[in-house]
């Protein structure tokens, strides 16, 4: 399996520059779900290593023009 494209972004809950990806499509179909919208496509997943021992990661949402789309953060759940 072809690993995903990561481009760099700032992300703000993190404070720093760091890897995010595009969404799978479970994540995408859980945000359509959450924000009531058809395409997600714009969105971006911060997939910083928050905790090394854990392999815990961010997953706060951006867009690739916009840091902070929503007033809180958004994070996406980890998959089951």
């Amino acid at each position: 399996m072809a690993t995903q494209r990561t481009m760099t972004h700032s992300c703000w809950t993190c404070g720093s520059d760091q890897p995010h990806r595009l969404l799978t499509k479970k994540e995408e179909d859980w945000l359509k779900e959450r924000l009531g919208r058809k395409g997600v496509s714009e969105f971006r997943l911060c997939v910083n290593v928050l905790d090394p021992d854990t392999g815990k990661q961010c997953r706060n949402l951006r867009t690739g023009f916009t840091e902070k789309p929503f007033a809180k953060p958004i994070k996406v759940p980890v998959p089951d």
